[in-house]
């Protein structure tokens, strides 16, 4: 019997095309080669923080607040505006697509290759302290963990991932989940409090 191909490999009629593949004209192919590249040198001079490299594609906006250090891998898509801040490291592979999401770094944040992010939360810091007498304090260390989302990763519509959190590869978060844990590769999570719904690789 054949085995079904895991998510990864499975090929996706849908998966967007890069808007300068859409032209066949030449001229407008080139004029549209130019538009990206002429904002991805923008946005690189604005934010000396951040690194774009060659192919990045920013469709929509970026918008940076604080220190945070950012790189991005080639062929990354941004539409619609996306937002990072912070003071800590995020890194995003080559081949993604940001649809909106706004990323709170304190600590890391890391991307992987492939993954689809939609106009969600993805926070590794809860900014303050929780415990009633620390509140008005300094946030302490344990305040942020690193993110990491693994390779092909899809993040829906308003969930959200929380600090510490590790989502494995080929796995889906759900429209407005909350992801206060690890997720494992290949399942989709739904909900709040989250639950696996379906398992990919069974």
């Amino acid at each position: 019997m054949t085995q079904p191909l895991p998510i990864a490999a499975t090929p996706n009629p849908s998966a967007p095309v890069e808007p300068v593949a859409q032209v066949k004209h030449p001229l407008l192919k080139a004029l549209t080669k130019f538009y990206f590249e002429s904002k991805r040198l923008f946005y690189g001079l604005r934010y000396p923080n951040v690194s774009l490299a060659p192919g990045v594609m920013i469709k929509g906006s970026l918008n940076i607040r604080g220190g945070v250090k950012v790189v991005i891998g080639s062929g990354t898509r941004l539409a619609k505006r996306v937002r990072i801040s912070g003071s800590g490291e995020v890194v995003i592979g080559c081949n993604a697509l940001l649809n909106g999401p706004w990323i709170g770094c304190q600590k890391s944040v890391t991307i992987g290759d492939d993954c689809l992010i939609s106009d969600c939360y993805i926070v590794d810091t809860d900014y303050h302290n929780l415990e009633p007498h620390l509140r008005h304090c300094s946030p302490g260390a344990k305040v942020a963990a690193p993110i990491i989302l693994e390779r092909n990763v899809w993040v829906g519509a308003r969930a959200t991932v929380m600090k510490g959190v590790r989502i494995g590869p080929d796995s889906v978060v759900g429209l407005g989940a909350v992801v206060r844990k690890s997720v494992p590769p290949g399942v989709v999570v739904i909900g709040d409090p989250q639950q696996v719904v379906k398992h990919f690789y069974q």
